[in-house]
């Protein structure tokens, strides 16, 4: 067996031990049978810093940063190839509701009554992330749950604006990044947006149980199984329209989250309308599509509206190709 390379995955620390161990994931090939295979690895690193304190922080950052960046190319190696092109629509679907039961109950239902009161669903929040991104998820789940409507701009790899903007407004290329126009607070760390987001808008109630835990459990599952969709600018993205698309969704639907992954692949900015089991905005809903069923895409650019997965990645990528020039920037 002929080692191709080892990818650092996110640091887990044992407090019974009071060490840091590291999860990587490797590549084997196998010569006589050509074969390739995905391991994981688990391994000790040193707890300690130079000063001699512990910093786990600065090492879970480093190496989720780490991976990420190499497991991009991997996964889009094995993964489908231009997003745009036809799709195996049996394979798309399983592997999105796998990614969907990994992470229930999460991001499914609103849970917060006070949602109902238009200041807290009004989009004075605006999200810098990217599909993939399992911490990223974690925000959108807790939005979800929230019932909060929020201004996304997508970040994915090769960006052309929104991680510009990130990196000169915060100081620094790392995702989620959370603005609240309503407060003036910009925050980095997945972990601290959701506490933020509770306290501000969920009458000071904690987190649900097991939704920041279980993110290095499952997290990585849907970036994984999506083989990395929602990951990377499409060669052909370059279009900002002049108004903001409106997407109906809930983070845990397994077809809204194809149609996430393809207007990340786009850097389309939009307007997230979360329309989770028991959501106020489910009667907005359905006075658009007659349905509460999502996603559901409004596109006041061009009239277009639908609530059919296949029709809206169509759409997108045809509209908001390069190779279009018919949509007003």
């Amino acid at each position: 067996m002929q080692s191709l390379g080892a990818i650092n995955l996110l640091p887990t620390t044992s407090s019974q031990h009071q060490r840091i161990h590291n999860l990587s994931l490797f590549t084997t090939h196998n010569p006589k049978s050509k074969s390739t295979r995905l391991g994981v690895r688990l391994s000790a690193i040193s707890p300690k810093n130079e000063g001699g304190s512990v910093n786990v922080a600065s090492q879970s950052a480093a190496s989720s940063t780490s991976f990420l960046s190499l497991l991009c190319p991997l996964l889009k190696f094995f993964g489908g190839g231009d997003p745009s092109q036809g799709r195996n629509d049996l394979i798309e679907i399983a592997t999105s509701s796998v990614s969907s039961l990994a992470r229930f109950p999460w991001g499914s239902r609103s849970i917060n009554d006070s949602a109902k009161d238009p200041v807290t669903s009004a989009p004075n929040l605006q999200l810098y992330e990217f599909e993939a991104c399992p911490f990223c998820r974690r925000v959108r789940e807790a939005m979800t749950e929230l019932d909060l409507s929020a201004e996304v701009y997508p970040c994915p790899k090769g960006s052309l604006r929104h991680r510009d903007f990130v990196r000169k407004t915060g100081g620094k290329e790392q995702f989620p990044f959370l603005i609240d126009s309503s407060t003036g607070i910009s925050l980095y760390e997945s972990g601290d947006i959701v506490k933020y987001l509770f306290k501000q808008y969920a009458n000071g109630r904690g987190p649900s149980v097991g939704l920041l835990e279980s993110t290095v459990l499952t997290g990585w599952v849907p970036t994984l199984l999506r083989a990395g969709r929602g990951m990377s600018l499409w060669n052909k993205a370059g279009i900002e329209p002049s108004q903001k698309l409106q997407l109906f969704s809930y983070e845990n639907n397994p077809y809204a989250r194809i149609v996430r992954e393809a207007l990340c692949e786009l850097e389309l900015p939009y307007i997230l309308q979360n329309a989770g089991i028991g959501s106020a905005n489910s009667d907005l809903l359905f006075s658009l599509a007659g349905s509460r069923e999502v996603p559901y895409v409004v596109d006041p650019n061009t009239g277009f509206q639908s609530g059919d997965y296949k029709a809206i990645l169509s759409y997108l990528f045809t509209t908001y190709s390069t190779d279009n020039s018919n949509v007003s920037a």
